[in-house]
C-alpha cells in the first residue's frame, strides 16, 4: 500500500487496497502512488485512450472541431465522478480510473458504429462496447512483457463493465458473477455511471444548440432546463446567447450533482455500511438521484431522443456511419489480405485460439479501434477508384 496516501477521509464502505481483489497477474506494489493511481496512469498512457480524441459522441468528428469527443467526455465524467466520490468519502482515484476508461471500447461514429458492428458480428458473438472496453484493457493493449493488456485491478475492471449479458458473464468468472447474482458494482462504479449520465445529457444539449439542431425555446419544454434558465435570466437579463447556454448548463449540472450527493449520502447513512461489499448485495444502486430528479432527467432524456438524436441531420450522419463500418467489415472478412499486417496477424492469432470466429473478432477489434477519421480514410482507400495510386494506398 502506498504509505503517502491519506486514508483518513476514506469511508469503511469505500474500495481500498486493503480490500481489493487484486490483479489477474500479481505485481509488486507501486511506489509513491496507490494501486488505483497505477491503473489510471496505465489507461492515460494507452493507445486506446489517445484515440478517444478522434471518436465522437453524437457528431462525426470531421463535422467540426468544437464538438465533444469521447476524450473530452471522459475527462468531464472524471471531474464529476471525483466530486461525487470526494463528498461521499469514496476512493477518488478509483472513481477517476473508471471514468476515463469507461468509453475505451466504443467504435467510431458513436452508437451508430456500435450498432453497425453488432449487426456485423451477430453470427460471431456480437459486439458490445462495455465488453470491448474490457477486451482493450485485458488483452488488446500491448505494452508489457509479463502480461497481456494493462493488468488493471479487479475494482477498475468491474467498474468498466457496466453491462453484461448472462452468456458473456459466465465466461468472465469472478468478474461476471455479479451479473448472474444480480448484484451491484462498487459505490465508486455507481458514482461513475451517474456521472456519465449527468455529463452526456448536459453536454449533448450544449453541442446540439451550438450545431443548430435544438433551440433554447425548445429546451424550455423541460423543467430542469426551464428552471435554471429563469434563474439566469433574472440575474443577467442582458446576457449573450453564448454565455446564456453555458450559465444554464453549469447550473443544471450543479443541481443534478448536489441532488445525487444528498440523496446518496442519506441512503448510505440509512444502510450504515461497514464494508465495500455490502452495497453490492442490494437490489438497486445506492448512489442515485431523488425521485423528483429522476423524473426531471427522464424528461430531459426523452426530449433529447426526440429532438436531437433523431434529428434528420444526425440520422443522415448515422446512416453514413453505418454504411462505412458495414462495408469495411464485409470487405475485410471477404479478403483478409487487404488488412494491415498487424491486424492480419491479430486475426490469425485469434483464429488459432478460438477457431473461425476469431477472424471476425479480429476484424471487429481492428474496426472498433479506428477513429472516425481513420475509418473514413480506410473506406476511401478501399472503395474510392480515385485512390488507386500506390502512394494513396499506403497507410
Amino acid at each position: 500500500m502506498h504509505k503517502g496516501y491519506d486514508l483518513r477521509n476514506l469511508a469503511p464502505y469505500a474500495c481500498s487496497e486493503a480490500t481489493s481483489k487484486g490483479r489477474l497477474h500479481p505485481e509488486a506494489d507501486p511506489v509513491h502512488r496507490t494501486q488505483y493511481q497505477r491503473d489510471r496512469d496505465r489507461i492515460i498512457h494507452s493507445a486506446a485512450f489517445r484515440r478517444l480524441e478522434y471518436k465522437t459522441q453524437v457528431f462525426v468528428n470531421h463535422e467540426g472541431d468544437l464538438f465533444r469527443t469521447r476524450l473530452t467526455h471522459s475527462l468531464e465524467v472524471s471531474q464529476i465522478a471525483r466530486s461525487i466520490a470526494r463528498e461521499l468519502h469514496l476512493h477518488e482515484d478509483l472513481a477517476e480510473t473508471i471514468a476515463i476508461a469507461h468509453d475505451l471500447g466504443h467504435a467510431p461514429f458513436g452508437h451508430a458504429g456500435q450498432d453497425a458492428l453488432n449487426r456485423c458480428m451477430k453470427e460471431y458473438g456480437g459486439f458490445e462496447h462495455n465488453m470491448q472496453s474490457l477486451r482493450v484493457v485485458d488483452e488488446l493493449e500491448e505494452k508489457y512483457a509479463e502480461f497481456p493488456g494493462l493488468n488493471l485491478s479487479f475494482e477498475s475492471r468491474e467498474g468498466i463493465l457496466k453491462h453484461c449479458s448472462p452468456k458473456d458473464a459466465r465466461k468472465l468468472g469472478t468478474l461476471g458473477q455479479r451479473f448472474l447474482d444480480k448484484n451491484q458494482p462498487s459505490l465508486e462504479a455507481q458514482s461513475c455511471d451517474l456521472a456519465d449520465e449527468i455529463a452526456y445529457n448536459n453536454h449533448d444539449i450544449d453541442d446540439g444548440v451550438r450545431y443548430g439542431l435544438i433551440t433554447i425555446e425548445q429546451l424550455l419544454e423541460t423543467r430542469l432546463f426551464r428552471e435554471q434558465h429563469e434563474v439566469v435570466m433574472q440575474k443577467y437579463p442582458k446576457i449573450s446567447s453564448n454565455c446564456l447556454i453555458h450559465e444554464v448548463i453549469r447550473r443544471m449540472i450543479s443541481r443534478m450533482v448536489v441532488d445525487l450527493i444528498d440523496t446518496s449520502r442519506y441512503q448510505i447513512e440509512k444502510e450504515n455500511f461497514s464494508h465495500p461489499d455490502e452495497p453490492r448485495q442490494l437490489e438497486k444502486y445506492t448512489v442515485s438521484f431523488s425521485d423528483d430528479m429522476k423524473q426531471q432527467t427522464l424528461e430531459l432524456k426523452r426530449f433529447l431522443m426526440k429532438n436531437l438524436y433523431r434529428h434528420y441531420r444526425v440520422q443522415r450522419m448515422t446512416t453514413k456511419a453505418e454504411k462505412v463500418l458495414s462495408a469495411l467489415f464485409e470487405a475485410f472478412i471477404n479478403d483478409l489480405q487487404i488488412l494491415p499486417p498487424d491486424a492480419l496477424a491479430h486475426c490469425n492469432q485469434l483464429k488459432d485460439k478460438i477457431g473461425d470466429n476469431g477472424i471476425a473478432r479480429g476484424v471487429s477489434d481492428y474496426i472498433a479501434g479506428m477513429t472516425d477519421r481513420y475509418a473514413i480514410v480506410e473506406y476511401e482507400r478501399i472503395f474510392n477508384p480515385r485512390q488507386l495510386s500506390f502512394a494513396n494506398l499506403i497507410p
